[in-house]
């Protein structure tokens, strides 16, 4: 009798395991089953919002709801607008180069000036007659006045847009190989300060020098490839030891020194070299090391480049990831000259580019506010 019963027992035991075990099987199906086409909204929007611009689409193609919860947490970045600056009369024009079209702006606030630099929608500009330098939006009409300044040959930048309190402006003019001018300012400043630093390497200041404000610091790549540094918190400057990028022997042809761009892209610096024979070549300084090394790629990054200032940006829609674009405009301004990395070509497909004949104050990139449709 005790061995039927234990018998029994155990059938039991093996009857409620196994229902058990098939009650868990069916839980964890359920679960399989409810993870994607259940997952919570809120747990939803987070997952995508983290999401680049291209996983974001392409996620936005699973079902209706996740369409509806990858538009609605969806970041698209406003690209450059090309500004051109006639020769005569008071009307501006400006391509958005992601809708190719173009809109014309009459500006008479401008009449008489020179753009210096651009930078967070914000326009620098100086009158060579009266030598007076000014702020000026485009899209808002605001003129913020700053102290007169002679600017001859030298090129100048600001840090941030001057509604800000940190927001300075940067320039540097040689006096001999060896010393360079360094004159600073900002918005409500009564005037500009001027100090002179010696430096341990030979820099020249001209027209063609590029400026950058990269990680609270002002770089300045001279004509012939050396890097100047400025510190405007601890007002030092150096020109540092990290010897120029090195390019095919072909391109130090006619205006090699003038085709060059700098721009920053999140805490990297980047140097466009371009010769009307050959593609252009993208560097960036490996500040570890301290080299420029070439870029094959620049990771879905787009690049808007001109002489005075260029701009990069990434999560665009309507432009082409990996790009350089230039600040010129073929077909009646409707389409803008790019250089392609992925395809190491031109589009329009390259007749003959020569940068360096470009007039500098001619154009320029500027940042409109996000979301900004056009002029009313």
């Amino acid at each position: 009798m005790a061995g039927r019963r234990r018998k029994k027992m155990k059938l039991l035991d093996e009857t409620i395991t196994d229902n058990k075990r098939k009650g868990i099987t069916k839980k964890n199906e359920s679960l399989e089953l409810q993870t994607w086409s259940d997952i919570p909204t809120e747990l939803l929007e987070i997952i995508l919002s983290r999401l680049t611009l291209d996983d974001n689409v392409r996620a936005s193609m699973v079902c209706k709801r996740w369409q509806s919860t990858a538009i609605s947490v969806r970041v698209v970045n406003q690209s450059p607008w090309l500004m051109y600056f006639p020769k005569d009369g008071n009307w501006y024009e400006f391509y958005d180069p992601s809708k190719r079209k173009t809109h014309s702006l009459a500006l008479p606030e401008l009449n008489g000036s020179r753009v210096c630099y651009t930078k967070d929608g914000w326009l620098l500009l100086y009158r060579p007659r009266s030598h007076r330098v000014f702020f000026f939006n485009p899209f808002t009409r605001k003129v913020i006045k700053l102290p007169k300044f002679e600017l001859t040959y030298q090129i100048v930048a600001f840090s941030c847009a001057p509604t800000s309190s940190n927001c300075i402006l940067f320039t540097v003019k040689h006096i001999s190989p060896t010393i360079v001018a360094i004159s600073t300012c900002h918005a409500g400043a009564t005037k500009w300060i001027t100090v002179n630093y010696q430096n341990r390497l030979p820099f020249v200041s001209s027209i063609w020098n590029k400026l950058v404000f990269c990680n609270g610091l002002f770089y300045c790549l001279s004509l012939t490839g050396w890097l100047g540094v400025f510190d405007p918190m601890e007002r030092t400057w150096s020109v540092l030891s990290v010897p120029p990028p090195k390019c095919p022997e072909n391109f130090f042809a006619k205006n090699w020194w003038k085709g060059k761009f700098m721009a920053e892209h999140n805490g990297d610096l980047l140097v466009i070299y371009t010769c009307s024979s050959e593609n252009p070549i993208v560097f960036k300084l490996d500040q570890a090391n301290m080299v420029w090394e070439e870029m094959q790629n620049l990771d879905g990054m787009s690049l808007f480049v001109s002489f005075l200032s260029s701009h990069s940006r990434t999560d665009l829609l309507g432009i082409l990831r990996n790009t350089v674009y230039f600040s010129k405009v073929r077909f009646y301004g409707r389409r803008c000259i790019l250089y392609s990395l992925s395809d190491c070509r031109y589009y329009p497909r390259k007749q003959c580019y020569d940068w360096g004949e470009q007039n500098p104050f001619e154009n320029i990139w500027i940042e409109p506010p996000q979301d900004f449709l056009g002029f009313s």
